[in-house]
C-alpha cells in the first residue's frame, strides 16, 4: 500500500471514528438521564449479588472505555484514579483482580460526584481522540463501537436493577410518575405457521453485532407454529388458578427445587391483595395487575412450566430467528419511556420486539466456528458460555437502536429480576388448540 492509500485509509477511520463518537455522546448522555431521577442514596444500593448499584454502573461504562481504548489508543491519557481498575472491573481476568461483585453495594466511596466527575474526564479524552489528526486505527473504531453497545447494555441494567432496589423498599417508591396508556386490548391467541426447512441463522454482516451472533450458519427447522404474541398476565395467572406452582408434573427438576426453596407463587414483582386481586410493582411504584398487558419477571424454569401446562413449548431460538429476521424492529421500548410491558396492539406477528425479552428452549453456547476474540476483550461472551439459557427481542428496557433478530441475551434459568416473558410455540402441524383454550 502507498503512502497516498495509507492517507486515506486513516482519513476514512477518522471519519468513521467522528461518526461514531456522536453516537457514542448521545449514549453516553442517555446513561445520565437515566440516572437523574435518582437520588445519591438510590445510587449506591445493591439489593442482592445479581445486581449492581446504579454509581457502579455509571462508572465500569467509564472504565471499559478508559482500559479498552484510551489507554491503549491514546498516548497523552492520564488515567483518572489508580484504584478505579481493581473497584469497576467486572469479571475480566486477564485484567488483573477486582473488587467481589456481591460487595458492590459497600462502595460508599468514590461519591457520586467523584463517579460523575470521572465520566466527565473520559469523555473529553474521547473527544480529542475521536478529533485526532492522524486517523485512529480500526481496532480502536471497531472498540468503540463495542463500548457503545456495552454501554447500552448496562443502560438497561441500571433500569432493572433499581426496580428490585425499590421493591425491597416498604415504602415502594416510583422511579416515575404512572403515565397515561391507550385503550388497547389484548386480541386473542393466534399462530403463524413457519415450513421449516434449512435457514441461515446469526449475524449477517450489516452493521454492529456482538461477537456471539456468528458466525452465521445454517440450522435445519422441522415445521413449527409461533404464537402471534406473549403471554398475559391474566393468561398466566389462570395457571396459577390451576395450580400451576403446586403441581410437579409441569416442572423441570431444578424448577421444581427452586420454585419450592424460595417459595415461588407467583411472577416476581407480584402482590395478593385481601380481595384476591394482584397488583404488580413497576417501575412507577404498585399498579394493579393488568390482564392484558405481557406476563414478566418469571424465570425459564417457570415460562417452561407454563408452556407444558398450556401444552405447548418454548421456542428454540432457531425457530424465534427464522420468523422475526423477516420482521422490521417495531415495539416498546425504552425509548416510550413506558418501563412497563403493553398489551399487544395490532394484527399479525407483535410484540417480538419489546416489552419483554422471550425465553427459548435453547441453552447458550457459541455457534459452530466461533472464535472469541483475542485478549481481555474476548471474555465479554465467550467465557460465560454454560449454564444458561438464551432469551430474544429485547424488552421495554432496551434501546431501540440496540436491538436485531439475531440478538441473543443470556441468563441462568432461574432468574427473574430481568424484564422477561414467554412466547408460545407448537410442533403440530395443524393449529394447536390447548386444553385450556390458549
Amino acid at each position: 500500500m502507498n503512502s497516498a492509500q495509507d492517507d486515506k485509509t486513516a482519513q476514512q477511520s477518522n471519519e468513521a471514528a467522528k461518526t461514531l463518537y456522536h453516537r457514542l455522546a448521545t449514549v453516553r448522555a442517555r446513561s445520565l438521564e437515566l440516572s437523574t431521577p435518582l437520588s445519591a442514596e438510590d445510587q449506591c444500593i445493591q439489593s442482592m449479588p445479581d445486581t449492581s448499584p446504579t454509581k457502579w454502573h455509571l462508572a465500569h461504562t467509564t472504565w471499559f472505555f478508559e482500559t479498552f481504548v484510551l489507554l491503549p489508543a491514546h498516548a497523552g491519557y492520564t488515567v483518572f484514579h489508580k484504584d478505579f481498575n481493581y473497584l469497576f472491573n467486572s469479571y475480566y481476568e486477564q485484567i488483573g483482580p477486582r473488587h467481589a461483585r456481591p460487595s458492590r453495594g459497600l462502595l460508599s466511596r468514590p461519591a457520586l460526584a467523584e463517579v460523575l466527575a470521572y465520566r466527565r474526564h473520559v469523555d473529553d479524552a474521547l473527544a480529542e481522540l475521536a478529533s485526532t489528526p492522524g486517523g485512529i486505527a480500526k481496532k480502536f473504531v471497531t472498540l468503540l463501537e463495542l463500548g457503545l453497545n456495552h454501554e447500552q447494555q448496562h443502560q438497561e441494567l441500571l433500569l432493572t436493577d433499581i426496580k428490585h432496589v425499590f421493591s425491597c423498599n416498604l415504602m415502594k417508591p416510583a422511579y416515575q410518575p404512572p403515565s397515561p396508556r391507550d385503550a388497547a386490548r389484548t386480541r386473542a391467541q393466534d399462530w403463524v405457521d413457519h415450513p421449516g426447512g434449512l435457514v441461515k441463522i446469526g449475524y449477517d454482516g450489516g452493521g454492529f453485532a456482538f461477537d456471539c451472533e456468528g458466525p452465521r450458519h445454517n440450522v435445519w427447522l422441522d415445521p413449527f407454529r409461533l404464537a402471534t404474541r406473549a403471554v398475559t398476565n391474566g393468561e398466566y395467572l389462570e395457571f396459577m388458578r390451576d395450580g400451576g406452582y403446586t403441581r410437579p408434573e409441569f416442572w423441570l427438576s431444578d424448577g421444581w427445587s427452586i420454585s419450592q426453596a424460595q417459595g415461588w407463587t407467583a411472577p416476581s414483582y407480584w402482590q395478593k391483595g385481601d380481595d384476591d386481586s394482584w397488583s404488580v410493582f413497576t417501575l412507577s411504584g404498585l399498579r394493579p395487575m393488568d390482564p392484558d398487558s405481557p406476563v414478566c419477571h418469571v424465570s425459564y424454569f417457570e415460562a417452561d412450566a407454563y408452556a407444558r401446562w398450556a401444552g405447548h413449548r418454548l421456542p428454540s431460538e432457531s425457530e424465534w430467528e427464522a420468523v422475526a429476521a423477516g420482521l422490521e424492529v417495531d415495539g416498546h421500548f425504552v425509548d416510550t419511556r413506558a418501563f412497563h410491558p403493553l398489551p399487544a396492539n395490532g394484527d399479525g406477528m407483535t410484540q417480538i420486539f419489546g416489552d419483554v425479552w422471550e425465553w427459548t428452549k435453547t441453552a447458550y453456547g457459541a455457534y459452530p466456528g466461533f472464535k472469541p476474540d483475542i485478549g481481555a476483550v474476548g471474555e465479554y461472551n465467550g467465557k460465560v458460555m454454560s449454564g444458561q439459557m438464551v432469551l430474544r427481542g429485547g424488552s421495554c428496557a432496551t434501546p431501540e437502536d440496540h436491538i436485531r433478530a439475531s440478538y441473543r441475551n443470556f441468563f441462568y434459568p432461574k432468574d427473574r429480576w430481568q424484564f422477561s416473558g414467554i412466547r408460545l410455540a407448537s410442533d403440530d402441524a395443524q393449529r394447536p388448540e390447548s386444553k385450556h383454550g390458549i
